[in-house]
């Protein structure tokens, strides 16, 4: 039988072709997609994200861990579709009109599809009416905005109350070098994470999940 453990090893690792590899093992085995998902590849990720919160990971490891789980999810993804398993939630993520930044964005995105997470990535230079027109066209549950520039930030706000005046209920989760707990009160944001692994559990959080 197909090894969850040596798997979630090969996660962390980020042993792409024996992530494959396990994947496609246990899937020929018969094994469920929601325990190959659950077991294997979201423990992987957690791990990952564990570390990168102790500094005893980094953005490099982080990158390659998701690129593992990418490569395995590619395998995964039609199976789940299959069996009817729905995702813990939509999320659209972006980094905010004016700002081309999109490291951290990324990893972010990385980071809550290998927790489960549909995730729409619209990339950079977002504006609020794109966020609207995606979380609405994917019903998404939140919305995760990046900043880079402190000169952006002003357009987070905009985008929060673009959502309220449409009288929408997504959740808005916030993060950037430049941004804090103190800015993401002020201007009403759902959520406000430090960095990729504290998105996540924010998102779940503030989604319930």
């Amino acid at each position: 039988m197909a090894d969850m453990e040596a798997l979630k090893e090969a996660i962390i690792k980020g042993d792409q072709d024996k992530a494959k590899e396990i994947t496609s093992k246990a899937l020929t085995e018969g094994m469920g997609p929601e325990k190959i998902l659950n077991e294997g590849l979201i423990t992987g990720m957690d791990a990952i994200g564990k570390a990168f919160k102790k500094n005893e990971v980094y953005v490099p490891e982080v990158l390659i861990a998701a690129r593992a789980m990418k490569m395995a999810m590619e395998l995964l993804e039609p199976k789940l579709v299959e069996a009817g398993i729905e995702p813990r939630g939509t999320i659209v993520v972006g980094t905010v009109k004016g700002d081309l930044h999109d490291i951290g964005k990324n990893l972010v995105g990385m980071m809550l599809k290998g927790a489960g997470f549909n995730v729409i990535d619209l990339g950079t230079d977002v504006s609020p009416e794109r966020f609207i027109s995606a979380a609405t066209e994917h019903q998404a549950q939140a919305a995760g905005l990046s900043a880079l520039l402190t000169t952006t930030m002003p357009m987070m706000e905009k985008t929060i109350t673009a959502f309220k005046s449409k009288g929408m209920a997504t959740k808005i989760l916030i993060g950037g070098a430049p941004v804090t707990q103190d800015y993401a009160d002020k201007i009403g944001a759902s959520g406000y994470a430090a960095d990729a692994a504290t998105a996540v559990d924010i998102a779940k959080a503030i989604l319930n999940v």
